[in-house]
C-alpha cells in the first residue's frame, strides 16, 4: 500500500534568512478503477481506503446501490518495477444482476484531485438520477449539534495536522455521533470514501445522517449526498449557486459557513431545530 505522506526538502525563506529543511507533504497518486476487468476511471487520490473510494464512486455514479451489488473488490497488478503490485489499480466485480457502467464517450471518467466531474465528456453525463429520496427523510438535527461538528472533524484530521494539504469528509448521525472520517487530497474522493464506508457497512441509504465537508459545498458534493440518500449536507465554507439549486430541487438541507456561533441554512431549514 502506498504511503499517505512523503518527505521533501524545501528552502524556507524569511526576510532574515533562508533555511533548507525537510517538509512533510501529502502523497498524490493515480488510482485506476476497473469494473469487471474493464477500465472505468482514473482519479488522483491520496492512497488509503481505496476499496471504499471505488465503491463510493460507483454508488454516486449510479452503478451500484446495495452491498450485494459487489462481489469482490481487489487490487490487481499495475505497471510497477519488476512486475510488482503498485496498489494503484483496483478491480470491482459486480454481481451478475448488476449492469456494468456504459463506457462510451459520455462517461469519460478522468478525474483530477480537484474536480470529480471535470472528466465528463457531456452535460448529460454530469447529472445522475438517485434511487433514494433523502427529501422524504423526516429526521431533524439540533443547531447546537451541527455547530459542534467542525471541531470534531478538525480533531480527527490526523494527516492534515502534519501536512496542511488534505480535505476531509465526515458522516454523523443527526444525534451528533461521528460515524466515519476520511481524508484525501481531493474533496470528492474524501466524500466517496466515507460513502464507500457506509456502503461496506450496509448503511446506504444514509437515513438520519449529516455529511460534513471541510471546504465548500459544490454541485458534485451535493449530488453525491443525494445519490447516497443523505438528508443533510454541511460545509465549513461557501456553497455554490448550483449546489443550492440541486439541494432545493432534491429537498436536501444544505448548511454552509458552519461555525461555533452561526451558520447559513440555504434549503430545508425546517430540519434544523
Amino acid at each position: 500500500m502506498g504511503r499517505v505522506t512523503a518527505r521533501r526538502r524545501a528552502s524556507h525563506v524569511t526576510p532574515d534568512e533562508t533555511v533548507t529543511r525537510p517538509e512533510t507533504l501529502v502523497v498524490e497518486e493515480p488510482l485506476e478503477i476497473r469494473v469487471n476487468g474493464n477500465p472505468v476511471s482514473v482519479t488522483m487520490r491520496t492512497p488509503g481506503s481505496d476499496v471504499e473510494l471505488a465503491q463510493g464512486f460507483l454508488l454516486t455514479e449510479g452503478v451500484i446501490g446495495h452491498r450485494d451489488d459487489v462481489v469482490t473488490a481487489r487490487y490487481c497488478k499495475g505497471p510497477g518495477p519488476d512486475d510488482l503490485n503498485t496498489y494503484n489499480v483496483l478491480d470491482v466485480t459486480l454481481a451478475p444482476s448488476v449492469a456494468p457502467p456504459d463506457l462510451d464517450v459520455t462517461r469519460n471518467f478522468y478525474t483530477t484531485s480537484s474536480c470529480g466531474v471535470c472528466g465528463k465528456a457531456s452535460l448529460d453525463a454530469v447529472r445522475q438520477i438517485s434511487r433514494f429520496s433523502p427529501g422524504d427523510d423526516p429526521a431533524t438535527v439540533a443547531a447546537a449539534t451541527l455547530k459542534a461538528m467542525p471541531d470534531q472533524l478538525r480533531g480527527a484530521q490526523k494527516v492534515f495536522a502534519s501536512t496542511g494539504g488534505l480535505h476531509a469528509a465526515a458522516l454523523f448521525g443527526v444525534d451528533g455521533t461521528m460515524l466515519a472520517v476520511r481524508e484525501d487530497i481531493g474533496r470528492h474522493n474524501a466524500v466517496d470514501k466515507v460513502i464507500g464506508w457506509a456502503f461496506e457497512q450496509g448503511r446506504v441509504p444514509l437515513d438520519a445522517s449529516v455529511l460534513l465537508v471541510s471546504g465548500r459545498a459544490s454541485f458534485e458534493l451535493t449530488q453525491k449526498a443525494l445519490m447516497a440518500g443523505i438528508p443533510v449536507l454541511a460545509a465549513v465554507s461557501a456553497p455554490s449557486s448550483l449546489a443550492v439549486s440541486l439541494a432545493e430541487e432534491s429537498r436536501i438541507t444544505l448548511v454552509a459557513f458552519l461555525r461555533e456561533d452561526s451558520m447559513n441554512v440555504y434549503t430545508r431549514v425546517d430540519r434544523v431545530v
